[in-house]
């Protein structure tokens, strides 16, 4: 018996490379969906980490340090928030 493929349709899958919180400590969406401001995961939307190790959606975190109440801090463990990079 042969058997002779027609067609083949592939499917992939990705996610984002953190190895302690899959969501971001702002919105509290995963990694690999999308944050509230984006359509497309990963489109224009990259992940920062600081340097305190708390990760969080571009977006987030941007909205996050021009308030008035964050005063520059990281919203997880209120040290002074610098991304790392890489």
């Amino acid at each position: 018996m042969k058997v002779r493929i027609r067609k083949w349709n592939a499917v992939a899958s990705w996610r984002w490379d953190v190895p302690e919180d899959d969501v971001c400590g702002i919105c509290r969406v995963q990694f690999d969906g999308t944050c509230p401001n984006c359509r497309f995961p990963g489109d224009d939307c990259p992940l920062l980490v600081g340097k305190c190790g708390h990760s969080f959606h571009l977006h987030c975190v941007n909205d996050w340090i021009q308030t008035e109440s964050s005063r520059g801090l990281c919203p997880m463990c209120r040290q002074k928030f610098e991304f790392v990079a890489e």
